[in-house]
């Protein structure tokens, strides 16, 4: 029989001083234990590269969940949401969870560095020790799949289902610390940046603000976890669950019309976010809640006030930079707000997107003494664009999708993922972009997001989540189908797997129950609002 060859036999066991953790073969994150072929081309991946700190932090929250389970059995242990590099948990049980019991067991169990490995079971034997271990999550997504084998990460004798590939030995996972937070804990570690070094965690207030409030609305739905969303559908509750998160959305933006209305002397409101957010769609809603109140909202949107490709920003390499702040001409945008302020009629701009030039419109528009410019765009929270005018008359919205919805107890749905998801298939449709494309673009997307909004998101007055604990199920038919257009030897593949497997423990559902307002409609088409 031949001997057979891992990836780890191939690799060195450190790179650059730091720990190999997995790697990428043939353009496919995979574990080290995975076979080495002929024809694989490795390369080796630390914590200082993006896909090696989703292993090393994927390997740490497997841990506490074991560590979590041997310290209060049956308790209720829940990844939650990411704040920058670190995760955010809750750790539900009859008696009081100490996290420094937790960070002294972790701290134990990565000291005598034993191994972390991953085993094919059936499905049958599969269920049964998630069952004995009381793994719930786990059970429900399998619930929903008949698989003839289930691969389970072990450490131990703790178990659980495999979703991502994990690190090695518990030994490499030496750099971490756990903050009480919240009634739950956040685990830090290093980002891919400062590898060796932990950063502070970001204000957390803002984050725990969302969550208090998503953990109401998730009360009401009774859907938590993609096991209990695939429970819906099959139960045939799919259609009742989107008009009950539909309405709580449509509440939330109401709040924040009655915020606007009660200050009183706002005459600009301010709403940004990152690609995919759903601006487009919730200024427009926002501007009916407005309505409702008593307020005449006039909508207008940063993109129209692109300087065009012949005055546009280059980034380094020479291209077309349209994510800087440079490329929205400041100057005529504070010309007409001024004008519009004043009273006076303005002919406002426009901009082909066909031709990357911006025109005059033709008719002339005037805002109302009890007129309201809503201007949302990914720079409209930018100090530079409305520095001419005072705060006082200024009402700032941040959106984000701030995904709620997990996996399971060991693994989340980011935001950056819901978004990209989003992205895909708005692209496909509606701008004939590839899969590839929209790939090849997003790095690009994400770093002018990190240097042109996130930083402004703490001064917003109102934070509005604008992700739907229904989407994915929505988004799988058409996601799922584009992510297949990327073949194992694009550089991308790697990326479409991964979202092909957070895609893989969803039920699809059919998108005629999304409402015509909804901000999914953005992405989907279909929408009854005007863009």
């Amino acid at each position: 029989m031949a001997e057979y060859f891992t990836i780890g036999d191939a690799l060195p066991q450190k790179a650059g001083g730091l720990d190999v953790l997995g790697a990428v073969c043939n353009n496919m994150v995979v574990p080290l234990a995975a076979p080495y072929f002929a024809d694989s081309e490795v390369h080796p991946l630390t914590r200082s590269d993006e896909y090696g700190f989703e292993i090393y932090r994927s390997s740490l929250v497997f841990l506490l969940a074991k560590c979590a389970e041997e310290l209060a059995h049956g308790s209720v242990f829940r990844v939650r949401q990411s704040i920058s590099q670190a995760l955010y948990f809750t750790w539900e049980a009859r008696g009081r969870m100490d996290v420094e019991r937790l960070s002294g067991a972790l701290a134990r169990l990565v000291a005598a560095d034993v191994p972390i490995t991953a085993e094919p079971v059936s499905y049958k034997l599969a269920v049964d020790v998630l069952g004995k271990l009381g793994r719930v999550d786990e059970l429900h997504l399998l619930k929903h799949r008949n698989p003839p084998a289930v691969l389970l990460s072990c450490c131990g004798d703790f178990r659980a289902l495999n979703q991502t590939p994990l690190a090695p030995r518990t030994g490499a996972l030496d750099l971490w610390e756990l903050l009480p937070a919240d009634g739950g804990f956040i685990l830090n570690v290093p980002p891919p940046e400062t590898p060796r070094a932990l950063r502070p965690v970001p204000s957390t207030a803002p984050f725990f603000e969302i969550f208090r409030h998503q953990a109401a609305h998730r009360r009401v739905t009774g859907v938590e976890t993609l096991g209990d969303l695939n429970q819906a559908i099959l139960e045939k509750r799919f259609d009742v669950f989107v008009r009950t998160v539909e309405a709580m959305q449509t509440k939330d933006l109401a709040t924040i019309a009655d915020r606007i209305a009660a200050r009183g002397g706002v005459r600009l409101v301010l709403l940004a976010g990152p690609s995919s957010a759903g601006k487009t769609t919730t200024a427009h809603r926002l501007c009916t809640q407005l309505r409702v109140v008593g307020l005449r909202p006039l909508l207008l949107s940063t993109d129209d006030y692109f300087v065009g490709d012949a005055r546009n920003p280059r980034d380094a390499e020479g291209n077309l930079d349209y994510e800087t702040v440079e490329a929205v001409d400041a100057v005529r945008l504070a010309a007409d707000l001024g004008a519009l302020f004043d009273g006076k009629s303005v002919r406002l701009r426009r901009f082909d997107f066909l031709k990357h030039d911006g025109y005059d419109a033709a008719e002339t528009t005037r805002l109302p003494s009890d007129g309201v410019v809503v201007l949302e765009g990914i720079h409209a929270l930018n100090p530079v664009l409305t520095a001419a005018l005072p705060d006082g008359v200024k009402f700032r919205v941040y959106l984000n999708a701030l995904t709620q919805l997990v996996v399971d107890s060991c693994n989340r749905i980011s935001t950056t993922d819901t978004r990209l998801l989003r992205r895909l298939v708005r692209d496909f449709h509606f701008r004939g972009m590839s899969p590839l494309d929209t790939f090849r673009l997003w790095p690009n997307v994400v770093a002018g997001e990190r240097k042109w909004i996130y930083p402004f998101q703490a001064g917003a007055d109102a934070v509005f989540n604008s992700a739907l604990d229904y989407e994915l199920a929505v988004l799988k038919p058409f996601a799922s189908e584009l992510l297949n257009q990327v073949k194992p030897w694009d550089a991308e593949f790697a990326e479409a797997r991964r979202l092909s497997g957070i895609l893989h423990n969803v039920s699809p559902a059919p998108a005629d129950c999304v409402p015509g307002d909804s901000i999914l409609r953005e992405t989907i088409g279909g929408s009854q609002l005007k863009y």
